[in-house]
């Protein structure tokens, strides 16, 4: 019965990511990542692309190709989207439409401007999902569609529900110092991580829209007694009460719904929008897996970005998980870098062929672990190919 249920359960999250976008935006700092990466003029790099910030933020390094990689044609679509309008759109009008998440003429704008820069497949998406951004209905914002913004939007109906709440939260964000940070999220903590907010994180349905597996549920279990609130709560720990939230553009978007132009992702300050414009066909996108482009782009990477997949990967898969890692190594050259997440706090499902071939500087990830603003993996590792 239990192996019933499971299959059920990876059943449902495969719906979930096979029919809607998942990600509006990334969920992992590039401030810590370009350190780690040290990308250069010479870089290659291959990457999963989640929802294209991060490959933008990493362009600014000025790498000579970045290659995008997804198994989900709508977060491509999406990085089609924000390219197309890095290139041909005013800055304002690039603010409104993925700062501020809508725009007040975005159809026309759409129609006019945008839609004949996009290739097929992206075209076809945004064809049927206009409403997105044009701040109409109760969702208000692009960052309140998608798999995950439809949870930061019911989150946000909760807190403002509760107008006590969520003016203490405001506060928080517009605190001047880690002292009063502290002190304020220390007073709302109880009241923010209750029993109902345990028993709706606790579900399967609720993880599987931000992207998170039954695997990794079932680590956050064995590593946390309150599950996946314990998770939560260290997380959030670390997050309001050791790094300033001023320029938490993560966390302050899915409070407010939007970003300000003085806390946002770097694809969106004007200052950097003409050298993303003039270097963004140095951003390939492919639609499929990490192993799958390895197979059929053969070549000398000089970076890989992983995110989390490989949790999934050796929960579930373990040959593929070792495929995988047979063409990295195969797709690499001495001094190739290789960043990756868990949701682990440690992890042993490494193949003793990597551990051969890959030296990890543990030391340089948990220094910047421990300055990520996002704050919602367990570890982080950046290892060098000998």
């Amino acid at each position: 019965m239990t192996k019933k249920i499971d299959r059920l359960q990876d059943w449902v999250f495969r719906q979930i990511h096979n029919r809607h976008l998942v990600y509006n935006t990334c969920w992992e700092d590039p401030r810590c990542d370009r350190e780690m990466l040290q990308l250069q003029p010479d870089s290659n790099v291959v990457m999963i692309t989640s929802a294209g910030c991060n490959a933008l933020d990493y362009l600014l390094d000025h790498p000579a190709r970045i290659n995008c990689i997804d198994v989900n044609p709508r977060q491509n679509a999406l990085l089609a989207l924000k390219i197309a309008a890095l290139k041909h759109l005013p800055h304002n009008d690039l603010f409104l439409v993925f700062g501020k998440g809508w725009h007040p003429e975005w159809k026309e704008l759409y129609q006019r401007i945008l839609r004949s820069e996009l290739p097929d497949y992206a075209r076809q998406y945004w064809d049927d999902h206009l409403s997105y951004f044009n701040g109409q209905g109760l969702r208000k914002s692009f960052y309140f569609y998608g798999s995950s913004g439809s949870v930061a939007w019911w989150a946000r109906q909760y807190l403002k529900a509760r107008p006590k709440l969520h003016a203490r939260i405001e506060r928080l964000f517009n605190a001047q110092d880690l002292e009063e940070q502290n002190k304020l999220y220390h007073k709302i903590e109880k009241k923010l991580l209750n029993r109902l907010i345990q028993w709706v994180v606790n579900q399967h349905l609720t993880l599987y829209a931000v992207g998170v597996p039954r695997s990794q549920r079932e680590l956050f279990f064995d590593q946390h007694e309150e599950g996946v609130l314990g998770y939560i709560r260290r997380s959030m720990r670390q997050v309001f009460t050791e790094l300033p939230l001023k320029d938490n553009y993560f966390w302050q978007l899915y409070f407010h719904g939007c970003y300000f132009l003085d806390c946002c992702p770097s694809y969106l300050k004007a200052a950097n929008q003409p050298i993303l414009a003039s270097k963004s066909d140095r951003i390939h996108q492919y639609t499929t897996t990490i192993s799958q482009y390895l197979r059929t782009h053969p070549d000398n990477y000089s970076h890989y970005v992983l995110l989390d997949h490989q949790d999934w990967l050796a929960a579930n898969n373990r040959p593929a998980l070792e495929e995988e890692w047979e063409l990295i190594l195969a797709n690499s050259r001495p001094g190739t870098r290789i960043l990756m997440r868990s949701a682990a706090d440690v992890i042993d499902f490494l193949p003793d062929f990597v551990r051969e071939r890959v030296a990890f500087d543990q030391a340089m990830a948990e220094s910047f672990h421990a300055q990520d603003r996002v704050g919602t993996y367990g570890s982080a590792y950046i290892g060098t190919v000998l």
